[in-house]
């Protein structure tokens, strides 16, 4: 088991906030927008482990801090401008794959609140149980404009959130998915202004927290278990892939924001 007092100051780029068995999960680097780096790719598995053990957690809400929830890459920290060696490579596959099945394993409802661009890891936020945006919020994945393979998640999310054919052509073009695109195609519950984004996220979460801790448990572990299937048949193939075509390092440069 865990408790928050244990893992709350661990992370340096995670936040956390827990009111009445709500705990607020805050992804954000010195404060303001996420951008993305090998050391919150490190520290999410390990995050998403403790909540999901401690027993205190009944419902989570998921968001982000500044304009954005993340829309930069900080590809250098990565080490990937030379030819990787296999046991860096196999970091990154390890990790990748632990990030979301250590998500979907989180026992308990997963509330996403959106807001601005989510261009990078977005499948954090599509599979979460509810999403909820404000009308700043965007979807969009740059793998394949950038030159890489979609592969680390992107390949299963977009296609259950948007759709099979859909969400195929978004990955492919790179095109921006806006919130309301988003609320017409299916893939989120609600579009709500910027100032009641979270306020409204935790009136859901609050509501859910009252229910029966058994039932909330179970269920998620019931309405969660063909996107885990997906994870476990074709999570690892996709990061395989990702490397392999990327010539194991050395990955292209995004063509922009």
């Amino acid at each position: 088991m865990a408790s928050l007092s244990n893992y709350a100051n661990k992370y340096e780029n995670i936040k956390f906030e827990r009111r009445s068995g709500v705990i607020q999960v805050t992804l954000h680097t010195s404060g303001k927008s996420l951008r993305w780096s090998s050391a919150i790719h490190t520290d999410l598995v390990d995050a998403f482990y403790n909540i999901g053990a401690d027993r205190e957690n009944k419902v989570m809400v998921l968001s982000g801090a500044g304009d954005d929830f993340c829309a930069d890459l900080d590809l250098g920290s990565f080490n990937l401008d030379t030819s990787v060696p296999p046991e860096s490579l196999d970091q990154i596959y390890w990790e990748g794959k632990n990030m979301l099945s250590k998500l979907l394993e989180i026992p308990c409802p997963v509330i996403a609140a959106v807001h601005g661009r989510a261009h990078i890891h977005s499948e954090l936020l599509l599979f979460s149980d509810v999403i909820i945006a404000d009308d700043s919020a965007s979807f969009r994945d740059l793998h394949i404009p950038m030159g890489v393979v979609a592969g680390d998640g992107v390949h299963i999310a977009y296609p259950l959130a948007f759709g099979m054919n859909r969400g195929r052509r978004i990955l492919l073009t790179g095109e921006i998915v806006t919130a309301r695109q988003a609320l017409d195609w299916g893939a989120i519950a609600e579009i709500v202004p910027p100032d009641e984004l979270l306020p409204r996220a935790w009136e859901l979460a609050e509501r859910l927290s009252q229910l029966p801790i058994l039932a909330l448990r179970y269920s998620r572990e019931v309405i969660t278990r063909e996107i885990a299937r997906q994870l476990h048949d074709n999570l690892g193939f996709g990061l395989a892939l990702e490397g392999f075509g990327s010539g194991l390092g050395a990955w292209p440069r995004p063509p922009g924001k």
